[in-house]
């Protein structure tokens, strides 16, 4: 995703000017800067039973064994990660995630088998990171529009990347890309003078969403690396294309949120970059790629699954702006894709 110039603050809307007075904390990357919506102040890092009772006698040996893991070093916590063959890089926090993730789990399927309580997940997760026009320095007014469409699937059961759409976009506004938009993306001219514009993208992405039978058969979820993409992105696009907001966007989950309430750290420390260096993870492909910046994300994704994270939507937009979604809310998936209607 294109890193916001921190003069861009203010975002129009189809009603004009839209609001984000939640809007406060700033993440700085070299010269840009990107602003998120403030966590929910009570974070919820696991998945409730779904009984809802925890009063089952597993939930106090889970606890114990908790614990444990956390009286354990850092030596100690990769022997026993090793010889569990599980993986044993990252920080010693990420370490104690995943051994206590992998007993959790252990412990829930066997009391699932005698109809004890178990945990939920969506069955897959889309990974959404757009790239869009921008400038070195983007004037008063500018409005970014997408021109890379990517979505990355995570299947939460068998813990894999399954699929990939990739869809380049031609821009109505400013056709012309900048030569800092051309360095920054490696998205080049002819690349979106040969693009289909939004709309007919967006029919596309909606055609394979619901080829795979996501939001009828299966439960999904949108994902992506801040709230940038939904709110203000899609949100501005819509507005360019004269097409209402999709509803199967409306709401999603924050990954940068997710992780630093789930790993307790704070938020400075859930960049793209830091969060796959603290997870012992390098970067693959190009940075600022949409497609594989949405891939690197979608590994993040995974190993916080691996480690136990339920990656819940955490965020959703309403009436233009911008809402957290907590911790108690139920979980929900996205509602089937549909293309939406033109506005009047």
């Amino acid at each position: 995703m294109f890193w916001m110039d921190e003069h861009k603050e203010n975002i129009c809307s189809e009603n004009g000017r839209l609001k984000m007075s939640d809007i406060r904390r700033h993440d700085k990357d070299k010269s840009c800067i990107r602003i998120y919506a403030d966590e929910d102040p009570v974070p919820n890092t696991s998945s409730p039973p779904s009984n809802g009772d925890y009063s089952h006698p597993v939930y106090k040996e889970i606890a114990l064994a908790n614990g444990q893991i956390n009286r354990m070093s850092k030596e100690e916590l990769r022997k026993k990660l090793s010889d569990l063959k599980l993986d044993t890089r990252g920080v010693k926090d990420v370490m104690k995630k995943r051994l206590k993730s992998h007993y959790k789990k252990q412990k829930l399927q066997q009391s699932a088998a005698e109809g004890g309580p178990t945990d939920t997940y969506y069955d897959y997760i889309c990974v959404v990171d757009f790239e869009a026009t921008c400038e070195k320095d983007n004037p008063p007014g500018f409005k970014h529009e997408i021109i890379e469409f990517p979505m990355v699937l995570v299947n939460t059961e068998t813990l894999e990347i399954v699929d990939s759409f990739q869809e380049y976009v031609k821009p109505e506004l400013n056709p012309q890309l900048s030569e800092f938009c051309i360095n920054l993306t490696g998205i080049t001219q002819k690349m979106v003078d040969e693009a289909d514009p939004f709309p007919v993208v967006l029919e596309k992405a909606v055609a394979w969403l619901q080829e795979r039978e996501l939001g009828t058969k299966y439960k999904y979820a949108i994902l992506t690396d801040g709230a940038w993409d939904m709110s203000k992105f899609l949100n501005i696009q819509c507005s360019i294309s004269r097409i209402r907001y999709p509803q199967f966007a409306k709401k999603w989950i924050n990954i940068r949120k997710s992780y630093g309430n789930f790993y307790k750290v704070p938020r400075p420390q859930t960049k793209l970059s830091t969060m796959l260096d603290k997870l012992g993870l390098k970067y693959e492909g190009r940075p600022h790629s949409g497609l594989d910046d949405s891939r690197n994300i979608a590994r993040i994704a995974l190993r916080m699954l691996q480690d136990g994270c339920q990656l819940r939507v955490n965020e959703r937009i309403h009436a233009g702006q911008l809402h957290s979604v907590p911790s108690s809310a139920p979980v929900e998936g996205a509602p089937p894709p549909h293309n939406p209607r033109s506005r009047e």
